[in-house]
């Protein structure tokens, strides 16, 4: 009998596969639900792909959100105006124009396009929804309240620069507790794997059902299609 496969014993939250929830230096990065102004007093660095801006309200009450490129401590953002950093509705912001940290639903702090580098482009509106084209080339229906951040989240280029040796790819993933390496299931033995126990290739097809048991579920799930696309 074999042993858990590692999507089970990854799903099963054990502390092995945990984030360290500790080594954030921010809880909760999102927008007040009544914002108008507030200016940058801070920029933090943690896990986050991202540097964190801290934004204290005229009031003097305080957010925490991706900090967008180009923003500098001492600066104003608002919820008016189009200018690198400042926080709008979508259905202000004129179409062309790159934003980042959408609100999947009105109020809810931000959800989408977080990642250090990364941006969205507003396509189109209608009366009733805002269209923007995703970093993965998708584009999205939103809600026109929905708020978003103009400009492109800090933090790009942090993928160009080369690892060089397994070492720093080490601590890299230590330090967010991933698993790594990764052995390829097909490496593997038949019983710690469904993939195993060919020389380097699955014993059989690699599709599988979605209602298929969680030491079965490997491979493409749930596949549409399978095979060459022809052209």
């Amino acid at each position: 009998m074999g042993k858990r496969i590692i999507p089970q014993r990854r799903g099963k939250g054990s502390p092995a596969y945990r984030v360290p929830d500790h080594r954030y230096k921010i809880e909760r990065v999102g927008y007040l639900s009544d914002f108008t102004k507030g200016q940058v007093t801070g920029l933090y660095h943690d896990l986050r792909t991202y540097p964190v801006a801290e934004i204290t309200t005229e009031d003097g009450r305080k957010m925490y959100v991706p900090a967008a490129e180009g923003l500098m401590v001492g600066e104003w953002i608002e919820n008016e105006g189009i200018k690198v950093g400042n926080v709008l509705p979508l259905e202000k912001i004129p179409e062309g124009t790159p934003v980042f940290n959408i609100e999947g639903t009105p109020g809810d702090g931000g959800k989408f396009v977080r990642s250090g580098g990364t941006y969205a482009i507003v396509m189109t509106k209608t009366e009733g929804a805002v269209y923007v084209k995703l970093p993965s080339k998708k584009i999205r229906e939103f809600n026109p309240r929905c708020r978003a951040t103009i400009g492109a989240v800090a933090g790009g280029g942090r993928k160009e620069k080369p690892l060089i040796k397994a070492g720093k790819a080490y601590y890299k993933m230590r330090a967010r507790n991933k698993l790594w390496p990764k052995v390829r299931g097909v490496h593997m033995n038949a019983v710690n794997h469904p993939h195993g126990g060919k020389e380097h290739h699955p014993p059989g097809a690699t599709t599988v059902s979605r209602r298929a048991p969680p030491g079965r579920k490997v491979g493409h799930i749930a596949a549409r299609r399978t095979g060459r696309r022809k052209k």
